[in-house]
């Protein structure tokens, strides 16, 4: 008898009448919290997603709360250099973007989306909660500080570090469980097979952006302000309240949420696992073996099908047995293969994932150095110009869903109006012309202050408006709204109906090892262009430093990457036609 993968409790076998929907109004495949069947017109839709989009927005602004400012948090208090700082923000957003393939491991084969959406949102608040504390004992401990001028004799000490990054990555590991698990949920509310309800799915991506960038917006103005000239205790601590208010919001619509039926079939990690591993213990059989098998299963040949043979030994066994246990079912092969098949992209994405990890880490430190001042008394907190990318998204999206994608619809004939790729693809292009640009500007920058004689006084203000960063912040805004979007309804989309949230973890894990990456470069760079006394490109005096280098650099990765991203387009099979 199946289970329900949200609550863990069987379907009712035998609802009453008076309980059970009509049958022409039921949702295949899906039940409420009590494992009934559903009523399409009292059940998931927008009345749903709404209320999963609410904890998502809260989430965001959270985690953009913490990573948005967290390399001034670490230059200061901490007291680290900026290309260590650099590092350690990548290597914390790494993980954080890699740890949601763990919670998707235990959401799709455990607890299910819904209790792991619960579970980690309680440790997102423990997790803010001692973040709050360790802020609170690094403020307090400071008082012992002897300040000289423009240097700070003291540090943290070496548990007072320990505790704070202890805390910093327990938040690493409730966005692991929460973020692969909260968009597939709110996806999982709107029935593919329902016409109405298809169109509103590919609206459902746009607009579940459009919330999480308006939440992000509003963490980069209002805490990036709190964090840089009020307290960092309050900085860590309202996020922490927020997540508790949206927790409350999530549960209050348990009533209404479509529960995903889970089978008592294997774990699907554990499946598609078993199609790898006996496809490379059976790697003498033969074609011809192969061949019969397919036959006698009454498989269709199909374009998907013909790629990746060399799984299709897995349907039989070396001593000809056909056990249960010993072979898979051509299910299984097939499921392996739309997985496989994401590699190629999710390996082109990663150049778009390493420009993307640079918003909140080296144009931060750029954004430090220039003029911020808007009249006599106010002045712009670097961090908060990353809400550039999230105000350009929240005019954009709008744009691009009501009117863009009609257009397109009418001349393509598509239900999305371009193909998930096509968009993605548009998106990587943007990215390596921001790269470009954020080039230029720095290396104007870098001229000022060498006109001005600022290069050995790296505290002062370079006579440069901060609001010439303003046009790569917002290319990258126009970017996400083809490819991060994309990503995550391609990734959703193309995988089989069990691992939903593991598609969006490995979405999410482009932007993981993107962030490895772009430490790893950093680390590699630095040691190259740093000895025998040179400046390297990341000196802590910018002025010194050449991150225009490395933003050219990264602008030609890119342009590689984006080749090498449509060759693989190009040939890519989507698993279901009605999605393109």
């Amino acid at each position: 008898m199946a289970v329900t993968a949200a609550t863990g409790i069987r379907p009712h076998p035998e609802a009453s009448g008076l309980e059970a929907p009509l049958l022409d109004d039921v949702v295949e495949g899906v039940v409420d919290y009590r494992g009934l069947p559903v009523n399409r017109s009292k059940s998931g839709k927008w009345r749903s997603a709404t209320f999963i989009i609410g904890v998502e927005v809260a989430e965001r602004f959270a985690y953009y709360g913490i990573s948005a400012n967290l390399i001034t948090f670490l230059t200061g208090p901490l007291g680290q250099s900026t290309a260590t700082a650099a590092e350690n923000v990548n290597l914390w957003s790494g993980t954080s973007m890699l740890l949601p393939l763990l919670g998707a491991f235990v959401a799709d084969s455990y607890l299910g989306r819904y209790r792991t959406i619960a579970l980690s949102s309680l440790l997102y608040i423990v997790g803010l909660g001692l973040l709050t504390l360790s802020a609170l004992l690094l403020s307090s401990s400071s008082t012992d500080c002897i300040v000289a001028v423009n240097t700070t004799s003291c540090s943290p000490s070496q548990l007072q570090v320990i505790f704070f990054f202890f805390s910093l990555y327990l938040v690493a590991v409730a966005q692991g469980g929460h973020k692969p698990c909260v968009q597939a949920f709110g996806a999982d509310q709107f029935d593919a097979s329902d016409p109405a309800e298809l169109k509103a799915k590919s609206s459902f991506f746009n607009w579940w952006y459009f919330g999480l960038c308006a939440g992000t917006m509003a963490t980069l103005l209002i805490l990036s302000y709190i964090q840089d000239y009020l307290s960092w205790v309050l900085g860590f601590g309202i996020p922490c309240i927020v997540m508790g208010i949206a927790l409350f919001i999530f549960l209050l619509g348990t009533l209404t949420y479509r529960f995903d039926i889970k089978g008592d079939q294997t774990s699907p990690f554990i499946r598609i696992g078993q199609v790898f591993i006996r496809a490379v213990r059976n790697w003498r059989t033969t074609s011809s073996a192969i061949s019969n098998e397919e036959e006698a299963q009454g498989t269709l040949p199909n374009r998907g099908s013909l790629q990746f043979k060399f799984l299709n030994k897995a349907l039989v066994s070396p001593d000809g047995s056909k056990e249960e246990g010993k072979v898979c079912s051509i299910t299984e092969v097939e499921e392996a293969k739309a997985v496989l098949r994401l590699i190629p992209i999710l390996c082109t994405c990663l150049a778009y994932a390493v420009v993307f990890s640079q918003s909140s880490t080296l144009f931060t430190k750029q954004g430090v150095t220039m003029d911020r001042s808007i009249g006599s008394s106010f002045e712009v907190p670097a961090a908060s110009l990353q809400s550039f990318i999230s105000f350009s998204i929240v005019i954009i999206i709008p744009i691009y869903d009501r009117v863009l994608v009609p257009i397109a619809r009418a001349i393509t004939r598509k239900p999305a109006g371009i193909t998930m790729l096509q968009r993605i693809g548009t998106g990587v292009f943007l990215s390596a012309l921001s790269m470009v640009i954020a080039a230029i500007v720095e290396k104007k920058r870098l001229e000022i202050a060498s006109a001005y004689g600022l290069i050995d006084k790296p505290d002062a203000t370079v006579p440069m408006s901060v609001w010439w960063l303003v046009p790569q912040y917002v290319l990258f805004g126009i970017a996400d709204v083809f490819t991060m979007v994309g990503l995550q309804e391609f990734f959703y989309d193309q995988v089989p109906r069990e691992l939903k949230s593991i598609g969006l973890a490995l979405y999410l894990s482009i932007f993981g090892i993107g962030s490895f990456l772009s430490s790893f470069l950093i680390a590699i760079i630095t040691k190259v262009t740093g000895g025998d006394g040179r400046d390297s490109w990341f000196s802590s005096n910018l002025n010194r430093a050449h991150l225009d280098y490395f933003y050219w650099l990264l602008g030609g990765i890119s342009a590689v990457a984006f080749v090498a991203y449509v060759y693989f387009a190009k040939s890519y099979i989507y698993n279901r036609v009605s999605t393109i």
